[in-house]
Order: C-alpha cells, then structure tokens, then sequence
C-alpha cells in the first residue's frame, strides 16, 4: 500500500497541497486539450462509428481497477486524449447536429470549482451556500418566465427529467382535487379512474416515456389534431377534454414552446384558459424554445408562458451552459410536494427545519444532487441580458441565411422558414434513387468523412413520414460563409453518392 507524500491514501482536492495538484493536473489536461484541437481538421475525427468503436477498444485496455494504481498524470493524459480525439469539436462550424453549444470559458471554471468542492443539495450541512444559491437561481428563473411571488421549481438533468416530474406533479394535484384523494400514498389503482395526458402530435418522445414511467401508459396519451403550421388546435383540445368519459380524467395539457424540430410555439393564452375551464394542469415544454426570452426580437414567440402551471427549460442548449443545466418551473411551490420525505427520515427533523436548517431535498427526484446552479449563475452574470439576446439572434440570423441558401439550391428542398434555429430540408437525387434511403446515407458518409455533423429527423409529408436532414445553429460565431462552405461541401458529397449508388 502506498500513499501520497501528504502522508493521505490518496489526493483529495480541497486541502491546500491538493489544489496545488489540481492546478497541475487541470494545466496538463489543458495542454492535451489543446494538441488534440491543433490536429483537427474538422468537427470530429473521421471513422464513423466503426473508428470510434476501434480507438475505444485500443484506449480502454487497462481495467477500470487495476491492481495497483498509476501517476494521476499518466492516467489523465492517456484518458483524457482519447476521450478528446473522439470528442465532438463543438466549436467547429460544421458541428451541427445536436442541441449542445460550445459552453463559455466561465461556466467551465465554475463547473470545475464546483466539483472541486463537491457539496450537495440534500442537506444544509451538505452545501449551506450552495442551497441559497440554488434557490436564488430557480427564483431568477421563475421571475424569467413571468411566474410571481409563490413559484418554485428545481434544477434536474435535463429536459426528459423535467417534463417527467411535471407530469408527476401534475397527476398527483389534478387528481387530488379533483377526487379529494392521494395519488402518492394510495396508489393509481385504489383511485377506479385513469388519467390521460393530453398533447399535440408531435410533442418530444420524452412525454410518451414519463407516462410509460408513471403507470399511465402511452395509449392513454391523446394527440390534439394541429393546424397547417403544426400548432395545437384550441378548439380540439377543448372538444377532447369536453368529451372524456367520467372514468378518464385528463390531468395534464401539455404543450410545445418551441419543438426541437420546428420551433413550434402552441397557442398558449388559449390553452392556458382551456385547461383552466376544465380544471388541468398545463405545462408548456420550452427546453429549446425558452431561448426567446433572452431576445427582444423573438420574445413575442413565448406569450403566455407564464399562464402555464409549469415549464421546461435548458440553459445547456439557448443558455451556454455545460450540461447539465435544466430546470422544472411550477407556478405554484407547493405543487412539488409529491417529491417530498416523510418526516421520519434522517433528511427532514422538524426542529432543524424550524431553524432554518433546510435541504432541497423535498423538491426533487434526487437526494445527493450536484450544483449545477453555480455554473448557471457564472454564465448568465458574465454575458449579462444584452450579449445573451444578441446571440439568440445572431444564431436565428444563421438560421435564416442557411434557409435561404438551402431554398435557392435546385437539388434541396427546405422544409419551412425557421422560427428559431433549426434548418430543416433534404437532398432531391436523381430520378430513381430512394429520397428518404438517399438523406440517410448522405448524412453518414459526412459523419464518416468527419466533414460535418447534421442531425435527421422525420417529418410528415403528403401523409407518409419522410428523411429530412437538420441544421441546428448554436455557435455564434459561426459566419454565414462557413455555412455556404459546409452546404457546398454537403453539395459536392451529394453529387459524389448519387453517381456512386447510380453505377
């Protein structure tokens, strides 16, 4: 058994000598980092699949616990370089498949102070500052989306953890007074009714998953019919609420703010005032679309959101900050209470409570929780409001630029104009050639390459689900000639593929 010359079995990193091996440590990933970035030539390293696998598989040959430990800075260089050199540049222009910006240098430093500390949210002698400042942050938050003296929230891993415990929150107090009775101490079968969620078609999968999860089932999820530009028709969520039998009881109305496809933004006054008359919870899902609140130009998209009794967001996607960075916004505080202890646990002593002595663990699915709030509060106070909507903008101008050179090319075929920043459109090949088989392929081969990274998506079109390539514009300081140079590339490719599968 060996230890450190600290005379620790190991190396923590809060005492004084060990953040001095932090600094080291951190300045020599640092330097691996940027070797890794000198080599690149585009936004990942070419192979595909197949290459990512093969360099796992040559990378990852020691155990994961091996007998005896080795130099920290031996483990973190030959780590650390293979997990960057198959690493998405997200810097890059061309990496525009996914919904993850290139984070700021600041919310980085704070993510790294924040694990250097390693406090946690279940408890006040877990993180006494760390909880003010989580609190802080939701209020901010709840005051961002128009919500009043009274609203809570958490932060939570992402939107799917979101939009799960809004469905949570909404199935236990719709039902609660709307029969009087406790979802969460007696059980979905002792109550003789069966709750419905009711949303558009279309709305993220992650809806279907959380009534999978909450024992409502996916064919008690009823689609709204939509109008021509996809949004939620009013008059048809009111029809199918008015129309439910008594044995089905709709507890939540759930709609999109900004789809990760379209940007569509439902008609929310109108259905906040819908589900009000039929007594329903309404959460509106704005993990993208929240984004147009930091814009003065697209902040009109999000009228009524504050009519909603709860809402999704993630600052990891319009926010720039690292992931994770999301959060569940309730109108109301008291409506987290479904995710509370009993108060015999070790957690929850009424007389620490009474002094003050108040963890966030009655607000969330989560007991030790991490701090994700510190990287949030470093982002948004360094950018400030004015360069944080000039960015919004600047990357919905992207949009539009790549959408009208998308609509001038003869051979692809734009979806529809951009509300926000995600491109939508596909390659038209010769005659001959499978449209939907040919996009997919044609989207491969430029992972492949490792020229770019476009994401696909279906979409509906003359009644049958189609291949349609997307753009999601989240770099900034991408220029509108970097995309004309990756469209010209996705062009050149095109053409390339259409005499090779023509032959």
């Amino acid at each position: 058994m060996t230890s450190t010359t600290t005379g620790s079995l190991y190396d923590p990193a809060g005492t004084a000598a060990g953040l001095e091996n932090v600094r080291s440590l951190v300045n020599l990933a640092l330097d691996v980092l940027q070797e890794v970035a000198a080599d690149r030539g585009g936004p990942v390293a070419p192979g595909g699949a197949h290459g990512a696998r093969e360099a796992a598989a040559k990378a990852l040959v020691e155990p994961l616990l091996p007998e005896h430990g080795s130099a920290p800075t031996a483990v973190l260089d030959d780590l650390v370089r293979s997990y960057a050199q198959w690493s998405v540049d997200l810097t890059h222009p061309a990496a525009l498949a996914r919904m993850q910006p290139p984070p700021t240098a600041s919310g980085v430093a704070a993510e790294l102070v924040a694990a250097t500390l390693n406090q946690s949210l279940h408890a006040w002698e877990s993180g006494p500052f760390a909880l003010d400042l989580d609190r802080w942050v939701i209020s901010q938050l709840a005051g961002l989306v128009g919500y009043g003296v009274g609203a809570g929230g958490t932060l939570t891993a992402g939107g799917s953890v979101s939009n799960l415990m809004a469905l949570v929150a909404a199935r236990d107090e719709t039902l609660a007074v709307k029969l009087g009775r406790s979802v969460f101490q007696e059980g979905l079968p002792a109550l003789g009714v069966q709750p419905v969620v009711v949303c558009p078609e279309g709305i993220h999968f992650s809806i279907g998953r959380a009534a999978r999860v909450l024992g409502i089932g996916e064919d008690h999820v009823v689609t709204v019919p939509t109008d021509a530009q996809g949004r939620m028709i009013p008059a048809e969520a009111d029809r199918i609420l008015t129309e439910l039998p008594a044995d089905r009881v709709a507890v939540a109305l759930v709609a999109c703010a900004g789809s990760t496809d379209l940007g569509i933004v439902d008609p929310l006054p109108e259905l906040a005032e819908i589900a009000r008359r039929h007594g329903v919870w309404l959460h509106a899902d704005a993990a993208y679309g929240a984004g147009a609140l930091f814009s003065d130009e697209l902040r009109g998209m999000l009228d009524g959101l504050a009519e909603a009794d709860s809402v999704t967001l993630d600052l990891h996607k319009f926010g720039w900050s690292p992931a994770s960075s999301a959060a569940l916004l309730v109108r109301r505080e008291e409506t987290l209470l479904p995710f509370g202890l009993s108060p015999t646990t070790c957690l929850s002593a009424d007389d620490d409570t009474c002094a003050g002595y108040i963890g966030s663990q009655n607000t969330s699915l989560q007991t030790t929780r991490r701090v994700d709030a510190l990287k949030i509060a470093v982002t948004m106070r360094t950018l400030g409001k004015e360069r944080l909507g000039a960015m919004v903008d600047t990357c919905h101008g992207l949009a539009r630029h790549a959408a009208a050179r998308i609509a001038a090319e003869p051979r692809l075929e734009l979806f529809v104009d951009p509300p926000l920043t995600a491109v939508l459109f596909r390659y038209l090949p010769a005659d001959g050639l499978d449209v939907d088989a040919f996009n997919g392929k044609l989207r491969r081969r430029l992972l492949e390459d490792g020229r770019a990274l476009l994401a696909r998506t279906h979409v509906e079109v003359d009644g049958r689900s189609r291949v349609f390539l997307k753009l999601m514009l989240l770099n900034p300081d991408t220029t509108p000639a970097q995309l004309d140079a990756i469209l010209d590339e996705l062009l050149a490719v095109a053409a390339a593929l259409e005499v090779e599968l023509g032959d």
